[in-house]
């Protein structure tokens, strides 16, 4: 397992997060998780 940082913008702001993942994860993969992740917390 790995962690990565990523910025997504999401809804006109920049967020930091970070998604645990495994070596092989491909990069499209890592940015869809990290969208997922900032979506589910600021659209509660």
């Amino acid at each position: 397992m790995v962690q990565v940082e990523v910025t997504i913008t999401f809804e006109g702001r920049s967020y930091l997060t970070n998604v645990i993942t495994t070596r092989d994860t491909t990069d499209e993969e890592i940015l869809r998780l990290a969208f997922e992740q900032v979506q589910k917390q600021w659209k509660k």
